[in-house]
């Protein structure tokens, strides 16, 4: 997926040196890379690299040891943990869905910021993610391809400035990984939406994102325009 960034683009998140460490064992160190306001970044590395780690870093769900994260001009700890957690909107691997209707859980986000999102606004949310009449099913009865897509459009119900996807297609089969795929494409192009995405495979970054961060051991290998990096291979 090739997106229109140009070079004049505003940097939305400035990542300088980031580190983390557990239990004195170093999980990731100097991580450094822009994020451009529209640009779509993949991650990629094999299991133990720091992919995740790296996600939940930016979402604050864990706190760096080293370095710091810059989110549209200012350090990234001068926003509350929780409205950082809705700008940069997390999707993990395994869409956690809350119990009850698909509604109910596109609720949920608003709700905690006292804010209520209207019938037709769930319908939107719904058509968006090619679930149109679905927003009184239980969720207890959806595919995992259905619950990975109740998951996005509940990250979208918070209007997120940045998406951080954690491998959002791995647990699915070959043709509902080919679905979100095509609408993680089709929602980045009409919302210009920025995102960075997790993934083992190079091939699903090219399809993706037009920029590569590839990790090993926790640190940067590579870093650059990911047809490059995959033609370098």
């Amino acid at each position: 997926m090739q997106s229109d960034r140009s070079s004049g683009q505003d940097t939305i998140l400035k990542v300088q040196d980031l580190g983390y460490q557990n239990d004195g064992k170093v999980i990731l160190k100097d991580i450094s890379f822009d994020l451009k306001l529209g640009e779509h970044l993949a991650v990629v590395g094999s299991s133990g690299s720091g992919k995740s780690t790296l996600l939940r870093l930016l979402n604050r769900l864990l706190e760096p040891t080293q370095g710091r994260v810059v989110y549209k001009g200012r350090d990234y700890k001068e926003t509350p943990p929780r409205e950082l957690r809705r700008k940069i909107g997390l999707i993990l691997q395994q869409p956690y869905l809350f119990p009850g209707t698909v509604a109910d859980n596109l609720r949920f986000g608003p709700a905690q910021r006292q804010a209520e999102i209207s019938d037709e606004a769930i319908a939107e949310l719904l058509s968006n993610v090619d679930l149109p009449d679905f927003a009184g099913r239980d969720v207890a009865n959806l595919s995992g391809g259905e619950a990975q897509r109740v998951s996005i459009a509940r990250t979208l119900a918070n209007s997120p400035e940045i998406l951080l996807m954690d491998e959002p297609t791995s647990a699915l089969d070959e043709e509902s990984r080919l679905q979100v795929e095509k609408l993680l494409c089709d929602i980045a192009q009409r919302q210009k939406l920025t995102f960075i995405i997790v993934t083992h495979d190079m091939q699903q970054a090219g399809r993706l994102a037009e920029t590569a961060l590839v990790l090993e051991g926790g640190r940067v290998q590579q870093y650059g325009p990911v047809e490059e990096i995959i033609h370098a291979k």
